[in-house]
């Protein structure tokens, strides 16, 4: 009778823990945020989010109102949705929000790479050193180079006359901004004299288009792998891809290569004097890549397109180009030296920043994740006061609550070039019900989380389309093409893709 008794206890002791962690248990406390678990034991709301998370998110905002907790896949996720209240969690303690715990997950399942301590520290004062001020002038130039490289390398020969040549808009600017950047982070073939220098760049051609090739393979798996719900034969795919990586941009690889750039070759040294493996470094080096030529390309394409179904805005910005091509002793023509686009010229361009930042509102669409360490309390912009569960994640998605709020951003799906400057050039201010707002456009994440990396990619896209427009006539081949809808699939990764290419042709402007 006795054992009877026991093995009854551990099956109900078993059968209460289970559904305790499939959260049929939890409940909602006075000052909680509306919850909704949704139907599905522990799964709750994960299809639904992984189906089309804004969707999902302008549903529940629409349900709940602009802060609430809903169960996806175990865990509770708490989404504000008031922009006022993200000043607070950006600048919240990490011994009460912490960005690291989440992070460090998802780059160990879509990577390989298990983070130090000392990693964040590295990364930050690295890029601060290597993509900011003076280091950004350099790598400003290396891309220069790069790009030259790749996009012009035989106008001198005469093989490319003054006639259109068409392609795909997407592959061509993902394909030529990816390589520009990689080459110039992660170095180039040696050479040993003039002689030899055309041999090596053609290699460096050659290598870098098919590390794009690879790179495209993985980056498509990307959302997937992310969400661990790969199916047998892309998870095989994928492990061959990292493994490829990991052995292309390995440590020993990069003994071969001139022109490393010192954010790669430092943040290897600290990583090595905090003991971590070369093993691992070289996968940390495949982060560094995904993340950050991932969304530059992707950025650049849609840029452009927006550019060219809006005659208006390509004038505009075609004519600031050349202004300051002209004003910097420079000028894109036949029998002219190459343009030397600088750093200093890059910042003298308010209404292409102004065209790429209304892009990155429209298409950049990150998630922003913290671990909830204690209990935190978060004041609404309307008084009300809520506690935020020990245990549960924080979660902020601006490209709903911010970037395409009409209350912010009047006609948020249209492309106004010239949304964030005013007509002399200065930035505009932005505002909610009357009050002005910090947190207007968020495609670079905040506070600890934001992307060291954002203002090399600034300049990375910039460059790109200042030689785009400097030296071609562009238009789409069908000028009535309608701009492609976006893949949902990606939501939460950064800048969207599109569902599918779009023809358009180039061709030299003398």
């Amino acid at each position: 009778m006795g054992l009877w008794v026991t093995l009854l206890c551990t099956l109900i002791a078993s059968l209460l823990g289970g559904l305790y962690l499939l959260g049929v248990f939890r409940r909602r406390r006075p000052d909680e945020p509306p919850l909704d678990k949704g139907t599905i034991p522990w799964l709750g709301y994960a299809l639904d989010f992984r189906k089309d998370s804004s969707e999902f998110l302008k549903r529940m905002q629409k349900k709940h109102g602009d802060i609430f907790t809903v169960l996806i896949g175990g865990y509770y996720f708490t989404f504000v949705m008031d922009p006022f209240c993200f000043g607070a969690i950006v600048k919240e303690s990490r011994s009460k929000l912490d960005f690291n715990s989440f992070a460090s997950q998802l780059v160990l399942r879509v990577f390989g790479y298990k983070p130090v301590k000392a990693n964040h520290g590295i990364i930050h004062a690295l890029s601060m050193k290597h993509l900011m001020g003076d280091g950004l002038t350099v790598m400003t130039q290396a891309t220069m180079e790069n790009f030259w490289k790749l996009m012009f390398f035989n106008l001198s020969s005469g093989e490319e006359k003054r006639v259109w040549q068409e392609d795909n808009l997407f592959h061509y600017c993902y394909n030529i901004v990816f390589r520009a950047g990689y080459l110039a982070l992660y170095g180039t073939e040696p050479h040993q004299g003039a002689d030899n220098k055309e041999k090596a760049n053609e290699k460096d051609r050659i290598h870098s288009n098919q590390v794009f090739h690879e790179f495209r393979k993985y980056d498509s798996l990307f959302p997937r792998l992310a969400y661990s719900v790969l199916p047998p034969k892309d998870k095989r795919e994928a492990e061959r891809l990292k493994k490829l990586f990991w052995s292309m941009l390995s440590v020993k690889e990069s003994c071969q290569k001139d022109n490393i750039s010192g954010w790669i070759s430092d943040q290897d040294q600290q990583l090595a004097e905090n003991g971590v493996p070369e093993y691992m470094r070289n996968r940390f080096r495949f982060m560094l890549l995904w993340a950050s030529q991932g969304n530059t390309g992707p950025t650049a394409f849609w840029l452009l397109l927006y550019l060219m179904k809006n005659p208006e805005a390509m004038k505009v910005v075609k004519d600031e180009v050349d202004r300051v091509s002209r004003e910097s002793g420079q000028e894109a023509k036949a029998g002219s030296p190459p343009l030397n686009i600088t750093r200093d010229m890059l910042n003298q361009t308010p209404f292409l920043d102004s065209a790429l930042e209304e892009t990155l509102r429209l298409v950049a669409a990150p998630v922003l994740i913290r671990a909830v360490l204690q209990d935190v309390s978060l004041k609404m912009s309307s008084g009300t006061e809520y506690t935020l569960r020990k245990g549960d994640r924080l979660a902020l998605f601006p490209h709903l609550s911010v970037q395409m709020n009409p209350e912010i951003h009047p006609e948020p799906h249209e492309f106004k070039y010239d949304r964030f400057v005013n007509p002399d050039g200065t930035k505009k201010d932005f505002y909610k019900n009357g009050k002005k707002l910090k947190y207007f456009n968020m495609p670079w994440g905040a506070g600890v989380s934001i992307c060291p990396g954002r203002f090399f990619a600034t300049a990375e896209i910039k460059l790109f389309v200042f030689l785009m427009l400097s030296y071609y006539d562009l238009e789409l081949v069908n000028r009535e093409e309608e701009i492609p809808a976006i893949d949902v699939s990606r939501w939460g990764f950064g800048t969207m893709q599109p569902v599918r290419d779009v023809r358009f042709r180039y061709r030299l402007r003398f």
